[in-house]
């Protein structure tokens, strides 16, 4: 792994919009290609897609696979505390095998998560199950696509093969692949110690790493309303909720924005049973941990 900083933005360069993204999410180190490469064919290699999980995150096409967890199960995806052993998985891949036990850390739990094109992760933050703090999250992206961005802080992140990037997971966030091909990164949920501490100490963002979202006028607020609450009376009322939740990806909403949008369609329209499911929704998907 190549532990250099090339020149980048850093939060003393940036107003305080910048500074709070490159909080929630930053590259931390350029990687060697011929390792990138060598995991990617591993990986695009593996025999299976993985399963879905955590459904109530996402609109379909998210699959993730472990490498490092609890049980040796390569299918046993949600994560948990715990100090974990390779799988079958892992042990297919040696190349992905001697990069991870390079990074030195301490690790809690390591997938593959490959999103399919026109696929969602909802708003939500994660870790809220899991009681003590000091947990981080990095990811590798080994198959990427401009369309493929990390929504937080009210912007939007292209998080580019080449470095190995932090991400803040218990800060409310969601992903998105628009257009496709696959996203396909490598996941890993670590512990904070001092090597992680020592690899985390320069994160940076480069110019075009990050865009901010509009924010929503009241005009287009009503208007998508008025297309959702359409699409609700004609009978779709999933395709009506999903278009409320992918304004998130759109525009720079507060958090749980796109949930109460819901809400606000369910209940305009009397559906008391929907709004209030929506309303635990929000709850539930950006509990603090």
């Amino acid at each position: 792994m190549a532990t250099t900083f090339p020149a980048a933005v850093t939060a003393a360069q940036t107003g305080p919009g910048r500074a709070e993204v490159l909080d929630q999410v930053a590259r931390l180190v350029d990687l060697e290609e011929s390792a990138i490469e060598q995991m990617r064919a591993e990986a695009l290699g593996a025999p299976t897609r993985g399963v879905v999980a955590y459904g109530e995150y996402q609109s379909g096409g998210w699959w993730t696979t472990s490498l490092l967890n609890h049980s040796g199960d390569p299918h046993d995806v949600v994560i948990g505390d715990g100090r974990p052993g390779p799988t079958s998985l892992l042990e297919a891949m040696p190349a992905t095998a001697r990069f991870l036990a390079g990074l030195g850390l301490d690790f809690m739990y390591v997938r593959l998560a490959r999103l399919e094109p026109h696929s969602y992760l909802w708003e939500h933050r994660d870790y809220a199950e899991l009681r003590d703090a000091g947990r981080h999250r990095l990811h590798i992206p080994l198959v990427t696509n401009p369309s493929a961005v990390l929504v937080t802080a009210g912007a939007r992140v292209h998080m580019a093969a080449g470095s190995l990037w932090r991400l803040t997971p218990s800060q409310a966030h969601g992903v998105c692949n628009t257009t496709g091909p696959d996203r396909l990164h490598l996941i890993a949920d670590v512990y904070a110690d001092d090597a992680f501490q020592a690899l985390a100490a320069h994160p940076y963002l480069r110019d075009g790493d990050a865009a901010g979202l509009p924010e929503m006028t009241s005009a287009e607020r009503a208007a998508l309303l008025a297309q959702a609450e359409e699409l609700a009376e004609l009978g779709f009322a999933n395709a009506a909720e999903q278009t409320l939740l992918r304004a998130f990806y759109t525009y720079a909403l507060p958090e749980g924005g796109a949930y109460d949008l819901i809400t606000e369609l369910h209940t305009a329209r009397r559906a008391d049973a929907d709004a209030r499911r929506w309303r635990e929704a929000k709850a539930h998907l950006l509990a603090r941990p």
